[in-house]
């Protein structure tokens, strides 16, 4: 599922599924980090850091410990970038070499309804006029989960290059689907804050894309090198 929304320089794990084996095969260093969590977290933790593993060496760079950083972003290996989403009974893991990509950022959800009052909290108000008339025009897909995860994945793509925290309301999100199916598509976030500065340039929008797959939602926004 994400690995069709990912250009080819990225490598992509993805798992369905609670792999009972991936807590075991976890690295010291990382058990610590979860020795006090609940088993829910702990389980979720492991598969997303079995599928970077997974990613790594497909990457050809050996396997290593993925310890959360600052905010709680993975510390990837130099010359790496990338990102891990879990959900209810998914996980997946993307990396790039940061000669390729500038940074990147993947989001799933489950493909339901977001809790009552959440839409009004995350959303702009042109967002969630959007989201609504979207939703007016093919009501089979939760377009508000899908906004949700979009505002993950943006978020995610912009940490590594700023080390700052970007609010929900800092970036207008457009979701657009592709022509002959709401199931699939494209995202475009405005940043309404300065941008970070690659290669002399401002960036002031990200780019992705969506899609809707049986249990779940899945974003993707990828980064280039101007």
């Amino acid at each position: 599922m994400i690995d069709e929304l990912l250009p080819e320089p990225v490598v992509a794990v993805e798992t369905y599924g609670n792999d009972g084996a991936a807590e075991a095969a976890l690295y010291p260093q990382e058990r610590a980090v979860v020795a006090r969590a609940v088993p829910k977290r702990r389980r979720e933790f492991a598969v997303v850091r079995a599928c970077a593993r997974r990613a790594m060496e497909k990457l050809g760079v050996p396997a290593r410990p993925v310890l959360p950083g600052e905010r709680g972003a993975p510390r990837w290996p130099e010359g790496l970038t990338g990102s891990m989403t879990h959900c209810d009974g998914y996980g997946a893991a993307a990396l790039v070499r940061t000669a390729d990509l500038a940074s990147l950022g993947i989001d799933a959800e489950p493909h339901a309804p977001l809790p009552d009052g959440l839409l009004e909290a995350i959303a702009l108000p042109e967002e969630a006029r959007r989201v609504a008339r979207l939703a007016e025009r093919h009501p089979t897909v939760h377009w508000d989960r899908l906004l949700f995860s979009a505002k993950e994945s943006v978020y995610k793509a912009w940490f590594p290059l700023t080390g700052v925290w970007l609010d929900f309301a800092e970036a207008d999100i457009d979701l657009r689907p592709a022509p002959g199916t709401p199931h699939t598509g494209t995202l475009r976030a405005r940043l309404l804050v300065a941008g970070p500065v690659l290669g002399g340039h401002r960036l002031d929008c990200f780019e992705g894309r969506w899609t809707v797959g049986g249990r779940h939602v899945a974003t993707a926004v990828t980064v280039p090198h101007p």
